[in-house]
């Protein structure tokens, strides 16, 4: 089982890049001082999420970032996985699964009662990894953004 850690201020320099890394995949045109305005506060106690380290915390091989939230509809607090990444050179060995399941046990008992994801409708393996650990879609509703 892959060590699951919550991240702290201290862990800064080894998430950075694994953000950077991400954010380089994903085509997200971010700087560090960006990044690390974003973080810093997951990482200093904000209410607002949190950020899971995976693997050894002086060597993780991802992270996990969930920003919380209140749903009338789900009862309560929930969380969006904003990101969640794990090194190419690890992928496919069950990992992203493995965090996947932990995440949801963990804050379960710190009264969390759903977790959200956004993924790409066109990325057939993440849908069916996300729909195989009991993510279902909710096909009567979009996601929209608005950037403020």
């Amino acid at each position: 089982m892959t060590a699951l850690t919550l991240a702290t201020l201290d862990d800064l320099d080894r998430l950075l890049p694994l953000v950077t890394a991400f954010h380089a995949e994903a085509g997200i045109a971010q700087d560090d001082a960006g990044r690390r305005a974003a973080l810093e506060p997951l990482l200093t106690g904000s209410p607002h999420g949190v950020i899971y380290l995976a693997g050894p915390r002086r060597a993780p091989i991802g992270y996990a970032a969930l920003s919380f939230g209140w749903s009338l509809e789900f009862g309560g607090l929930d969380a969006i996985l904003d990101e969640i990444y794990i090194r190419p050179g690890v992928r496919g060995r069950g990992i992203g699964s493995e965090l996947l399941t932990a995440l949801p046990k963990a804050l379960a008992g710190h009264g969390l009662k759903a977790i959200h994801l956004e993924v790409d409708r066109s990325d057939e393996k993440a849908r069916k990894l996300y729909q195989r650990l009991h993510f279902t879609p909710r096909d009567d509703y979009i996601l929209m953004s608005r950037k403020l």
